[in-house]
């Protein structure tokens, strides 16, 4: 008895609600109040569904869909196919265009199936009360809920088109298995844009939305069929078919072909979405904010404001074109993967084309999954010698106005107690700068860096990215490597394009362009670059660096190349491996070690190189 009452109080206030708004004239000032009270206290503007993104490499290929439990691809109205309008209304709405937002006649056809079946499981629904549900209110069934959805179906129609209310429900609608939207339900079931779906299977897909779980097609496909044919029935009486039409596509036998996420390349993904964070915040001015936080507390809260940031530009229907060059990635997995074997050896590589200064490749580790810890850049490790090049050959070039032929005493080097020592203890006099830089004297560097300061060599590096420096660095055995908390494999390869680009730094990135769904872009990064030394210090340089790979320690990467040059790095014990280096058209740098340091084997010791070697062979 509560529940025929029930139905007969909401079928007398739904009258009434309608007789208010939609067919009196009179008492106009009271209605048009009624009408201002809806609008400050049910808005239904700027309604904006949450949608996929997609990070493409440098060839305008998917690599990665980006979405979470909402899988959406935003189709607007003039491109969803007639066919699925027009199995929706047939089956959900046949007045869609006629009502202005609710329609009497289900609504009371409802009632009556309600008071015969002793429940609230009919509601009479129209497409604009079902977007409104979906889009504002719960699924309750009850009284309440049913009439504030009929409130927020009559604003919607005050606020959109009929059009765009269709747009918004074949997008909006779910299709089960986390799939929401006529064209993601499209690729996710058929494995293929809306644009090519046939009729039978556009009825198909449009029998999921009445009831999900009841005609999900991988558990109840006979169930989806049934309801598919009920739909392609409804499209003939409605003569939105032919008779022929409608007995062709019953006929037609509908064939399942599951789409798949695209998510690769998991290394260099994990490193876009981690640059897409600076990128953002570079350009919001949250990276700033950051960089002066007063406290860690308030520089944690600013990181949180960042990273919802992303999420919601991540939410928009983004496109993030990266240079991810999917050749060079594949090789060096695969080089990595081969050399190292099931050792528990480590090694993280990054690759730049320094002419483009753009990231083309970049690997977190041996067997990396995407989001773990990545070795290419959140590994931080101590450079050894690889650091020469950057923080005293090239300095002391600058300041000396010095060549690779001048002299430098590589002689024993004591002060304050602090006395470096050669490779196997060896002793050297007076020797040419190129070769203490081919054959890695400790003595000669340190002395130089004495020379010039450890504070002249460190300003040249402040125009680099290195992220954990710090002024206790600032010490001589800093030409040796010996950092408080070290560096990783992309900033020493970052840095190392310096010398392919005559001195000029120019911030190698991964991400090229962030674009809206429309193609107008959002976010870029700015490359300008600043002259870090000379070109006449880097011609000096490169020569040096010709001859590590011809003469000195980097003997084993030699391979014959336009150009060729590079700079090795041991630390003590072995810990670490280093080689950074360059072709005439690309920077590389390899990590080798383990990530609980500890020494590396003899025979081991030439493996970087020879990883080095492998994969810049094959780099065009």
């Amino acid at each position: 008895m509560r529940i025929i009452t029930g139905n007969l109080f909401i079928l007398i206030l739904i009258s009434l609600f309608s007789f208010l708004f939609l067919k009196t004239s009179q008492e106009w000032n009271n209605v048009q109040s009624i009408q201002e009270f809806l609008d400050e206290n049910i808005s239904v503007s700027n309604v904006q569904l949450s949608e996929n993104s997609t990070m493409y490499d440098k060839d305008g290929k998917v690599i990665v869909d980006i979405y979470g439990e909402m899988n959406r691809i935003y189709l607007p109205y003039d491109h969803i196919p007639s066919y699925a309008v027009d199995a929706i209304l047939a089956a959900e709405d046949q007045t869609f265009f006629q009502h202005q937002g609710f329609d009497m006649k289900g609504i009371t056809r409802a009632f009556l199936i309600n008071v015969q079946n002793q429940s609230l499981d009919q509601g009479g629904s129209t497409v604009t009360q079902q977007l409104a549900r979906n889009l504002f209110l719960t699924h309750e069934k009850s009284f309440e809920r049913k009439l504030t959805e009929l409130l927020y179906a009559y604003q919607l129609e005050k606020q959109y088109t009929k059009e765009k209310i269709l747009e918004l429900y074949l997008n909006g609608i779910y299709f089960q298995n986390g799939v929401y939207g006529i064209e993601a339900a499209s690729r996710f079931y058929f494995n293929k844009p809306s644009k090519e779906l046939t009729l039978a299977e556009t009825a198909f897909l449009c029998a999921i939305p009445n009831n999900p779980q009841r005609f999900n097609p991988l558990t109840n496909k006979e169930e989806t069929h049934i309801r598919k044919n009920w739909i392609l029935e409804k499209m003939y009486e409605t003569n939105k078919i032919s008779k022929d039409t409608y007995e062709e596509a019953l006929g037609e036998t509908i064939t399942l072909s599951l789409g798949k996420k695209m998510d690769g390349y998991p290394d260099y993904a994990t490193y876009v979405f981690h640059e897409l964070e600076l990128l953002i915040g570079e350009v919001d001015g949250y990276n700033q904010k950051i960089a002066r936080a007063a406290t860690p507390e308030a520089k944690d809260e600013l990181l949180a404001l960042r990273k919802n940031r992303v999420e919601t530009l991540l939410q928009q229907g983004i496109t993030i074109e990266t240079a991810l060059d999917t050749h060079i990635q594949n090789n060096a997995k695969g080089v990595i993967g081969d050399l190292l074997g099931n050792s528990d050896l480590e090694a993280a590589t990054a690759i730049i084309d320094h002419r483009n200064h753009e990231i083309v490749a970049i690997t977190g580790g041996k067997n990396y999954r995407k989001f773990d810890f990545h070795r290419g850049y959140q590994a931080y490790r101590q450079p050894g010698s690889s650091i020469k090049p950057l923080l005293v050959f090239a300095p002391y070039i600058e300041k000396m106005n010095v060549t690779e032929k001048s002299p430098v005493d590589a002689s024993p080097f004591r002060k304050n107690n602090y006395q470096p020592q050669n490779f196997g203890g060896a002793v050297y006099g007076n020797v040419t700068m190129e070769q203490a830089f081919k054959h890695s004297y400790n003595t000669a560097a340190v002395r130089m860096l004495d020379i010039i300061s450890p504070e002249h060599g460190f300003a040249y590096l402040d125009a680099f990215e290195f992220s954990r420096l710090n002024p206790e660095d600032m010490i001589l055995p800093a030409a040796l490597g010996g950092l408080t908390h070290g560096v990783s494999v992309l900033e020493m390869t970052q840095a190392f394009t310096t010398f392919g680009t005559d001195g000029v730094y120019h911030s190698p990135r991964a991400i090229r362009y962030v674009k809206d769904k429309h193609g107008h872009i959002l976010y870029t990064w700015n490359k300008a670059g600043k002259e870090v030394w000379s070109q006449e210090t880097n011609h000096e340089m490169k020569k040096m660096l010709r001859r590590v790979v011809t003469e000195g320690t980097g003997r084993q990467a030699h391979f014959n190349a336009t150009y060729l040059g590079g700079k090795t790095g041991t630390t003590n014990n072995y810990h670490d491996l280093w080689f950074i280096g360059a072709t005439e058209h690309y920077t590389g740098g390899i990590w080798l070690g383990y990530d609980q340091p500890k020494p590396i084997a003899n025979r081991n010791r030439s493996l970087h190189l020879q990883i080095w070697r492998s994969i810049m062979t094959q780099t065009p």
